[in-house]
């Protein structure tokens, strides 16, 4: 923080930059990898931007009176290594090898995607021993089938998970759902194994704080992790994605809905779908930065509880 904010290589957040992980309590991750997608691509760009737009963030987060820093020991661990970038499968395979890494050295992580669909490989990493709950904000379940020969893109990992037993549908919260659809049973997946889906009509009409009040007696009692599509968020504030739907969440309401989530047992979080190419004044790499700073205090918080 002694240095100007445009001068030296940025991390997330101005964070130290570490590969040793034994004094690492939450790694800040990027995982450029977009092969997931089903219409614009661009999303692999996402993480450098978003540390670039990271260093305009300050320690303090003000409306949750808390340093993150100060409570626990947190870092960025880099890029996670993708071997194959031309092929879904392994690229899958390697994000969840490095993920796999990090539960093995109990680091929480956080992540900037990259497209959804890498969730499902950090769910088989941290996820493996026993079901997690997941708070998801999003214009769309991601609970669909099979797209363009492959059930594996971004619009299904949340099936996928929940079919693999990493994801508890009755402790999976979906907030911001809508959009036109190919199929009237598109997300019919998401009702019938439990999900509570939030659609954007319900959000309006009652408001956030029911809905958030709601969501935190029903993800109470167990491990969550907090998935966030930049998508959920209305185009006219994060116009950079790859399937950007109108009448969606605004910042104010992102940013006061995951501040009424705290205290809930979060043990990882990602930030997702932020494409560069389709953002030109870089304003959805600085949205994403921002509720990864959101988010990361939230994972902060849960850890100094669980010490």
């Amino acid at each position: 923080m002694k240095a100007p904010k445009y001068s030296g290589v940025a991390t997330f957040f101005g964070l130290p930059s570490v590969t040793d992980l034994s004094q690492t309590d939450i790694a800040v991750v990027g995982v450029p990898f977009d092969l997931g997608v089903t219409n614009r691509a661009g999303a692999r760009h996402g993480p450098r931007e978003m540390r670039n737009q990271s260093t305009m963030i300050r320690q303090h987060h003000q409306l949750l009176r808390m340093t993150p820093t100060d409570l626990c020991r947190i870092a960025d661990a880099g890029d996670c290594p993708v071997q194959n970038p031309y092929s879904l499968e392994d690229g899958h395979r390697d994000i969840e090898t490095f993920y796999t890494q990090l539960a093995q050295a109990d680091t929480v992580p956080l992540t900037a995607g990259g497209d959804h669909s890498i969730t499902l490989p950090i769910f088989r990493a941290i996820a493996r021993e026993r079901p997690v709950g997941m708070l998801h904000f999003d214009a769309h379940c991601d609970t669909s089938d099979e797209f363009g020969n492959t059930r594996f893109h971004h619009g299904a990992p949340f099936r996928i998970a929940v079919e693999e037993g990493l994801l508890d549908p009755e402790r999976t919260v979906q907030i911001g759902i809508r959009g036109s659809l190919g199929d009237e049973d598109t997300w019919k997946f998401s009702h019938d194994s439990g999900m509570r889906v939030v659609y954007m009509d319900e959000l309006l009409d009652r408001g956030y704080q029911a809905i958030v009040a709601e969501a935190r007696e029903l993800l109470s009692g167990g491990p969550v992790y907090l998935s966030f599509d930049v998508d959920g968020l209305d185009p006219a504030f994060a116009p950079g994605t790859g399937t950007p739907e109108i009448g969606g969440i605004s910042t104010v309401e992102a940013q006061a809905m995951l501040r009424a989530a705290r205290g809930l047992d979060f043990i990882g979080g990602d930030l997702v779908e932020v494409a560069p190419p389709f953002d030109v004044t870089g304003t959805t790499s600085l949205v994403g930065a921002s509720i990864l700073f959101d988010i990361l205090c939230l994972l902060a918080d849960a850890h100094a509880s669980r010490a």
